[in-house]
């Protein structure tokens, strides 16, 4: 293969060698090459290329037929198989399929925890300068339960995730597996790359001393929430080189759990729940009805705040009740209640630490996994757990350690269903520990609560819907009014050059944002859209979506359109040189104002950012994690837009007011119409805010805090200056451009000659 490289400005012809292999089997899988230069202009040594063929015929060398079963030298079956695991289908395309479950969801790339125990070895050998913590696992062909993986053993500065795989001949293996049905279990052969170190070309796979097994246990506690689990070891005898014991590996993943039939969850710390929480009743919530457990409100959004002020967003679900898979926020209204009030629940907590700081004093992890489980009391709302967190120490070889700390109380008080306080949880996560103990941390108070109760969620959804028909409303409305002053400048095209350029120009521009946000979003849009799943199957949405763009566009194009009349317009007349002076001055007046605008909003942008964590009283309804999504400064900015289209009337009014223009250049449907529009969403926000659950900005479509400044103050502000703005436009094309003026401010600079013209129509 022939081509060209560009550097700077010369390009240079290279040649691309690449060789495939002919048969497609674990030892004739590797795809080699070089890229060379053949030219003077740029010259540089052969680069050298190593891939992995994904040729269709592929041909199993140690699985299949029995030949797997040979090859197991030190593998016992009977090792662990009194505990459950899940059984699994060798075919089809159902989620409990193995190909679905083993490195599915489209390549995923994976990651397994490494258990060591004295005397292991590396896996890898004593070359590679490190002992590895973890590996990372890609399936890259399954079928009918047999399938090709690929193993790496990263260090420990490897954060890669979705599909990213550390493909280092040094640290990768290439292996062969197979779902073995009896056993419940996958078996693997893997190999290594090897002759590599002088030259990619010479690479080749050899090596199949390295074996693998793992199974997903059916049963998982607070202790092991281990959805897989497995070994690897040497084939080797102890006494060859490289040989290396037993080393046990574990990965755990809610999505399994939460979406795989068949796991179990043994509540194992019943009697310490009971020793440690408080049993004491009180009647406070007496007569009143509390959350069941398959309600949406136990899955939590939460703020927590520590003794030094520190605040953190926590996101709290609940995995299991009673053993089963918990369906709390599935809304499934066939789900029947437990018999008994009280009811064994288990919960994942992910804490998210923004800034490197840690509630729990070690690590600088942006989050850190709690796992919890305890008993629901539906009869008083409260819920009571004890929880587990892994803490990284260092033993005598330096190798990290996984410690599981168990002694933290986790106290939750639900409020009852009607209640109209719109925090819903209130309680405390504390160490049972002693201060003095290294594990200890500080108490942690719950300060906000972002969740809905199911009928608040069942009521946003009817707003939601209500707000889609408001802005595709807003949207018809707006063309009618464009479409009403174009019509209005056929007839009367003498009053085109009275027209303010800037003010459509702002128009246009204020239009352009929304257009091209709400055309990207269509576009780059995926399955995983949290606010589809929010909203079911979010079909009714899309379609209003396309419609809302369409009209959008529609209002776009007459305003360019009226934009281009009144350009040309001015070309060619006596009185150009004052339109253009006039319009010179609007411009060097608002400028100078929306640049300010813009600057103020790039630095509240900045100020968010560097200070989220103490301003999120301030925006507690946005949960933590979608204040850290606006990074983006363009989204930022659409709100300031917005703002500046509320006022789109002042270049139009200073216009006036510097050319002395009394003329009716605009229509009253088309300026107070507009104004109209753009104020009402403010009018209706702060209806809004009474009379709905606050929810993060995703779910508003009409009123939207992400399009403009929406608060108490600026739905009053912004309403009496757009009514203010129609008023004196209304009094200059009736009285004159400068009737806002004391009278010796009205004298006349510049005088406009009209000049007849001969209309087509």
């Amino acid at each position: 293969m022939v081509g060209t490289v560009s550097h700077i400005s010369s390009e240079s012809l290279v040649v691309l060698k690449l060789n495939y292999p002919k048969n497609t089997s674990i030892f004739d899988i590797l795809v080699t090459g070089t890229l060379e230069s053949v030219s003077d202009e740029i010259d540089f040594e052969p680069i050298s290329i190593l891939g992995l063929s994904r040729k269709s015929g592929y041909q199993p060398t140690f699985i299949g037929n029995g030949r797997l079963n040979g090859s197991l030298v030190g593998y016992d079956r009977g090792e662990r198989l009194g505990m459950d695991s899940l059984a699994l289908e060798k075919f089809g395309r159902s989620s409990r399929s193995v190909c679905s479950v083993v490195g599915g969801f489209g390549f995923r790339v994976e990651r397994y925890e490494l258990e060591y125990e004295s005397g292991n070895g590396n896996p890898l050998g004593g070359d590679v300068g490190y002992v590895p913590k973890f590996f990372v696992f890609r399936r890259t062909r399954c079928e009918d339960g047999k399938m090709q993986l690929l193993l790496g053993f990263p260090n420990s500065s490897f954060h890669g995730r979705g599909s990213t795989f550390p493909f280092e001949p040094r640290t990768s293996l290439i292996a062969e597996g197979e779902w073995i049905e009896k056993e419940n279990r996958v078996l693997a052969v893997a190999c290594r790359i090897l002759n590599f170190t002088e030259s990619l070309t010479n690479a080749f796979v050899g090596d199949c001393s390295t074996r693998l097994s793992f199974r997903l246990p059916a049963r998982v506690s607070l202790r092991n929430r281990s959805s897989i689990v497995g070994q690897i070891w040497s084939n080797r005898t102890v006494n060859d080189s490289g040989y290396f014991g037993k080393i046990g590996f574990h990965r755990v993943s809610e999505q399994l759990m939460k979406f795989l039939p068949g796991y179990k969850y043994e509540f194992t710390e019943y009697d310490t729940v009971r020793k440690t929480c408080d049993e004491k009743k009180t009647n406070e919530g007496k007569g009143k009805k509390y959350p069941d457990e398959h309600l949406l409100e136990m899955r939590l959004q939460m703020a927590v705040r520590n003794s030094t002020g520190q605040t953190e967003w926590v996101h709290v679900s609940p995995l299991f009740v009673d053993g089963d898979r918990s369906h709390a926020g599935l809304w499934d209204k066939q789900l029947k209640k437990s018999h008994s009030s009280v009811v064994n629940m288990s919960y994942d907590l992910t804490f998210s630490f923004v800034h490197g700081y840690n509630f729990f004093d070690y690590g600088t992890s942006v989050s850190t996994k709690v796992y919890a489980e305890g008993i629901y009391d539906r009869d008083n709302g409260n819920l009571c757990m004890i929880a587990c967190r892994h803490v990284l120490s260092k033993d005598q070889e330096l190798m990290e350690k996984d410690m599981l700390d168990c002694a933290i109380k986790i106290n939750l008080q639900f409020s009852p269903l009607d209640a109209k306080n719109r925090r819903i949880v209130n309680g405390t996560i504390e160490s049972t520990r002693r201060k003095s103990d290294p594990l200890y941390f500080e108490p942690m108070e719950l300060l906000y609560s972002g969740s809905i109760t199911e009928r608040q969620a069942a009521k946003s959804i009817s707003r939601m819907d209500l707000e889609n028909v408001m802005v595709l409303i807003s949207n018809i409305l707006a063309c009618v009014f464009v479409g009403w002053q174009l019509y209005y400048v056929k007839k009367h095209p003498d009053v085109l050059p009275f027209i303010s350029i800037v003010m459509l120009v702002v128009l246009i521009l204020g239009y352009t944002i929304p257009l091209l946000s709400n055309f990207e979003a269509m576009f780059m849009r995926n399955g995983n859209n949290w606010q589809d799943k929010f909203l079911g199957s979010g079909e009714w949405h899309k379609v209003n979506e396309v419609i809302v763009s369409v009209m959008m566009l529609v209002v776009f194009l007459l305003q360019l359109r009226l934009l281009q009349l009144t350009w040309c317009s001015r070309q060619g007349n006596g009185s150009q040189k004052c339109l253009r002076d006039s319009e010179r001055k609007v411009l060097f007046t608002t400028l100078p104002l929306y640049i300010a605008g813009a600057l103020i909003s790039c630095f509240d942008h900045q100020w968010i950012h560097t200070h989220h964590t103490s301003y999120i009283p301030l925006r507690i309804h946005l949960p933590l994690h979608l204040v850290r999504q606006r990074h983006n400064l363009w989204d930022d900015l659409k709100p300031y837009s917005g703002f500046v289209l509320d006022g789109f009337l002042l270049p139009q009014i200073l216009f006036n007011l510097f050319f002395n223009s009394g003329e009716k250049a605009l229509t009253c449907a088309f300026y107070f119409g507009t104004t109209i529009i753009r104020l009402l969403p403010h009018a209706y926000d702060l209806y809004r805010a009474h009379t709905f659950p606050r929810l993060p900005a995703l779910y508003f479509f009409y009123a939207n805090p992400a399009s403009d400044f929406f608060s108490t103050a600026w739905n009053i502000i912004i309403p009496c200056c757009g009514l203010l703005f129609v008023t004196i436009v209304f009094l200059q094309q009736r009285l004159g451009g400068r009737c806002i003026l004391p009278i010796k401010f009205r004298q006349t600079s510049c005088v406009y000659e009209k000049v007849s013209v001969i209309s087509n129509a």
